[in-house]
């Protein structure tokens, strides 16, 4: 969330999917026709204060809702990709190995590293959102709970295109031409896409089974629409291969 941008994005959709649980949707195309859509996901804690997976700008009306929603003291990084936005007074900046040397060339000093600092860290939030750092993935992916609403939170482990609603407020129906609908829970194209950047099965294996093991309610990815309906059957669809015996 990139303090200094602060505008007015009219394609924005701020939804609350669950109590405490806000999500920022926008449009956001690729290559000039990969419609991906990009959401930044904000949760209010028990403590009051705010914890957010950044991937969208910080607009006007993202700091808006922001700051009624409560001070924010953290902001993640989904993975090594899903790092242009976090940047805020005052809040802790988590990112994962792979980012710290990349954000201190941009003059930034991350407040603490998946994969760099000791597993058994603790950042603050971890009564109320659990992590599981996917070390087996070569962008350092990190997934997400929001334990009181089981709400599942990933940048780039899950797609579920076409991404309909952040494309909502758009002329654009948000398919990708040819593709479609292919990249979802269940595609071939998915189950591809799952595997790509794999360094390590065995951990990939571990890291799958212990989100399959969070049975979540839902899961809010960056890319695409939020799946509300059979979460855990929808990931063990995409990871199928890491969990089969």
């Amino acid at each position: 969330m990139a303090v200094r941008q602060r505008f007015f994005i009219p394609e924005l959709v701020i939804r609350e999917v669950a109590l405490g649980v806000t999500t920022f949707s926008k449009p956001f195309t690729g290559l000039g026709f990969l419609h991906l859509g990009g959401r930044s996901v904000a949760v209010k804690l028990s403590s009051g204060d705010v914890w957010i997976l950044a991937s969208t700008p910080l607009s006007q009306e993202t700091k808006e809702a922001l700051d009624k929603m409560g001070p924010l003291k953290w902001i993640m990084a989904g993975n090594a990709f899903h790092h242009m936005y976090i940047a805020y007074p005052d809040a802790k900046l988590i990112g994962m190995k792979g980012l710290v040397e990349k954000k201190q060339k941009e003059g930034i000093t991350l407040d603490g590293a998946f994969g760099v600092d000791p597993p058994e860290t603790k950042y603050g939030f971890e009564d109320e959102i659990y992590p599981c750092y996917f070390s087996g993935r070569s962008n350092g992916e990190v997934a997400f709970l929001h334990a009181p609403t089981k709400s599942l939170i990933v940048s780039d482990l899950i797609f579920n295109l076409p991404c309909t609603e952040q494309y909502s407020k758009t002329k654009i129906t948000g398919r990708i031409p040819i593709i479609g609908d292919s990249l979802a829970p269940g595609t071939w194209l998915h189950g591809v896409f799952a595997r790509r950047g794999v360094t390590n099965i065995e951990t990939m294996s571990r890291d799958a089974k212990t989100v399959l093991e969070w049975q979540p309610a839902r899961i809010i990815p960056a890319h695409g629409d939020v799946i509300e309906k059979d979460a855990p059957a929808k990931w063990a669809e995409v990871y199928r291969q890491f969990l089969s015996p």
